[in-house]
Formats: structure tokens, sequence, C-alpha cells
């Protein structure tokens, strides 16, 4: 059974859903844009028999609390510190990092400084390296070297419920399996008043990123955590070029490119889980897992 919660972090209140067994191997999931946890819950109830999964909102997006800009610093830096102290409230002393899109710069940067709590990596279309950053991002690039009122407003259309709908939908093999409980959950968390302001920030913020793949990259290379790579490859944001690079750094790592697009959990989420149960129990587990339906 999922659970519902929230933790005080900072003053925010930070809603997570959590479930099963905290004596089996945890997985720490991480979402992106413009989802929350939602984005997880299929996978949640597929693997909670055998693993123990927890997947926090970050602040300005779903259950968690939104403050205005003038109230909360919207950087990766300090959703990443969001997070980490979120880690530590919740007591989790160990955990496999599940990264996807944002997911990706706020975990690498929690890996990187705490290496010894990271049992695996699994990346869904997350990017720690120049190859991934193609065309998508040219407008929010733009938007770094001049954060200017006119290149935020040719940023905006991607708040709206069309873009939201295209990212759902754009690359899978069949539009009509996609819910559109999706686009109308993330919708209503964006058109708050506000939080427009919000995403400018973290776009803008994004820039900060590249920078630190160099560091990111030298954490894969040194500690060398098993890697489970699961890559919608018609991705028009993080496209498959992203994907292949880890190979470079990683001893261990195993790369899947699935025929879908940026949500890849939505049409492959059932062959996603069959991978991460037989990657974490390969890689982490030392002993059997017992199923939480005949556990004493």
């Amino acid at each position: 059974m999922t659970t519902f919660r929230t933790v005080s972090i900072d003053g925010l209140d930070i809603f997570y859903r959590e479930a099963g067994s905290c004596s089996n191997p945890t997985i720490l999931l991480l979402h992106g844009f413009p989802t929350s946890s939602h984005m997880f819950r299929n996978l949640i109830s597929a693997l909670s028999d055998r693993f123990h999964l927890v997947a926090p909102d970050y602040p300005g997006y779903g259950n968690s609390s939104m403050p205005t800009v003038n109230e909360f610093d919207y950087t990766f830096d300090r959703l990443a510190q969001i997070v980490e102290k979120f880690i530590t409230a919740i007591d989790l002393k160990k955990y496999s990092l599940y990264v996807m899109d944002y997911g990706a710069p706020i975990g690498y940067r929690i890996a990187a400084k705490y290496p010894e709590r990271v049992e695996a990596l699994i990346v869904q279309n997350g990017n720690a390296y120049e190859e991934g950053l193609r065309e998508f991002w040219e407008p929010i690039k733009a938007y770094w070297q001049e954060r200017s009122p006119e290149n935020a407003d040719k940023l905006r259309h991607l708040f709206t419920l069309e873009a939201t709908k295209w990212q759902y939908i754009n690359g899978v093999q069949n539009p009509e399996a996609i819910s559109p409980d999706n686009w109308n959950m993330d919708q209503p968390f964006l058109d708050r008043p506000g939080n427009d302001e919000v995403q400018l920030a973290l776009f803008y913020s994004y820039g900060t990123n590249p920078p630190l793949y160099p560091q990111w990259q030298e954490y894969f290379r040194k500690y060398q955590p098993p890697t489970l790579i699961v890559w919608g490859k018609n991705d028009y944001i993080f496209p498959a070029e992203g994907a292949y690079p880890y190979q470079r750094d990683l001893k261990d790592v195993e790369l899947h490119l699935l025929d879908t697009g940026h949500f890849a959990l939505e049409e492959e989420g059932d062959a996603i889980a069959d991978y991460i149960r037989r990657f974490i129990t390969t890689h982490v587990v030392k002993e059997d897992i017992i199923p939480v339906s005949t556990r004493k």
C-alpha cells in the first residue's frame, strides 16, 4: 500500500509517496518537469512488494509547498539541499537513486556529495553530458545568456496545457495508451498564480548544471555506481545522444533504449519495472528479499 505523507523541511511542507518495507532496499525516486511524484505511481505499485520506494515532490511542484520566488530561492542547488534534508528527515541511510529530467541534476549533486550512500543509479532521460542538450534547449540557453523579459516570454509557452500534453505524447508508439490524467494532473499546478515565475527561475538555474557535468562524470569514474539506463529514445527534450556517454565513465552499466518518448514510464512502465527488479536484485541485494505478502 502506498502512503501519502508530508514532512516539514526548512518551514516547507514536502509531500512524498512511500511504499514497501523499510527492511528492503530503498529506491529514491526524483521526478522531472513539469510533473511530481505522481509520475512514479505505477512503478511504486509494481515494485513495492520487494523494495522500499520513496518519491518526494520538490518545492513548487505537486503537493509540496509553493513559496513565491521572493520567498524561496528556486535553484537546483537549493532543491538539492531540500532533498538532502528530506533524506535525513526520513532517515534514509542507503538507497538507489532513480533520476529523471530535473531529478538528474538534483540527484547527482547529492550523489557526488554522499557517494557512500548511493547503492545504484537508475537513469531515465536525465542528462550529465553536453551531447544530450540539443535543439529543444536553444531558447533556454539564450535565456541563460540574457535573462531578459523578451527571452523569458519565448519560454512561457512551455507552461501551457498544449506543451504539457506534448511532453507526454511526443515520441510515443500509441498516443491512445497515454492517460490524459497525466497532463490534467500537472497543468493545474503549473497554472497556479506565480508558478510561471518559479519555472522561469529554474529554467535559468538549469544553466548551472552543465558546468557541473565534469564533476558528476568524475563521480561516475571514481565510485563506479552500478547504473541502469532506461531511456525513451524518441525524446526530443533529452534525446538518446545523452544516454550513450554514460558508458564512457561507468564500467558496470546496462543501457536500454525504449521505443517511446520523454515520460517513458507511461508506455514502458512494465518493462522498466522488470529491468529494475532484476538489476537491483543482482547488484544491490545481498540476501533474499522477503516479499511483503509472506513476511512474518
